[in-house]
């Protein structure tokens, strides 16, 4: 298995996970051909993709879903709350996935996990190939029990780590802003996500990547101090951008 980004950030978000002949595209932030053209940076023909997964209707993660998904004909798999913000949703493949229950894609397993974000019906994705599995966890307010429970046993996984408190409030975004960025429904802080790593198995954590870092309220610096005091236990770490991503990134089994 391996994974691969092409853009992390408020302006546009899409994660690629490719096992053996399947491709999922976890959300599609991007113009229709701003995304051709960062697949193709990849590697990766859009035809390709045999499912595109949505986690919340965010503009930063559903852009081009239904141009990609229409053009290319690849079948969309969403919430039902976040299904209703597709634009011309008659005209895809659209499943409208049970937040409860697992599914697959040819030879994935696919954990839809309900998270706190200010969205309609939002969930992020643990998925599972073989042996192997790797779990995405970006747009959470609040690390609860439930998402520690299931993210435990993770061999690649990319969190977020959007803002510094302290950035946040002394910044220049209007208060609502700030409230909504730093509140139980908006994004994850640097201590949140060091809680988060604190309080999973790290031990078969092959490959971490931090995303999601606001361009205007934290710094990969920031973020890397944050998580010193537990370097040891990490085995590699890596930083998603907004305007690259990251590379491809191999799991081993």
């Amino acid at each position: 298995m391996r994974f691969s980004s092409i853009g992390s950030g408020s302006k546009g978000n899409s994660t690629i996970i490719e096992y053996n002949d399947t491709v999922i595209l976890v959300d599609c932030g991007f113009s229709l051909k701003e995304t051709e053209k960062r697949l193709s940076i990849s590697g990766l023909t859009p035809s390709k993709i045999n499912a595109i997964l949505i986690t919340h209707e965010h503009s930063d993660h559903i852009r081009g879903v239904s141009s990609l998904a229409k053009k290319y004909k690849i079948p969309v798999m969403a919430t039902a709350g976040t299904s209703k913000f597709l634009r011309n949703p008659s005209a895809l493949n659209l499943t409208c996935i049970d937040t409860q229950s697992d599914f697959h894609i040819e030879n994935l397993t696919v954990t839809p996990v309900p998270v706190p974000h200010d969205a309609r019906e939002p969930v992020q994705f643990i998925i599972r190939g073989g042996l192997l599995t790797f779990g995405i966890l970006t747009d959470v307010g609040a690390i609860t029990e439930h998402i520690i429970e299931l993210y435990q046993r993770c061999d690649g996984l990319m969190i977020e780590s959007n803002h510094d408190e302290d950035m946040l409030l002394n910044g220049s975004y209007p208060r609502s802003l700030k409230n909504r960025v730093g509140g139980n429904w908006g994004h994850l802080n640097n201590k949140q996500m060091l809680y988060f790593l604190k309080n999973i198995e790290l031990e078969q954590l092959q490959e971490l990547v931090i995303g999601h870092i606001s361009e205007n309220n934290n710094s990969i610096s920031l973020v890397k101090e944050t998580i010193s005091e537990i370097s040891k236990q990490l085995s590699s770490v890596s930083y998603a951008t907004q305007n690259e991503g990251f590379d491809w990134i191999q799991l081993k089994s």
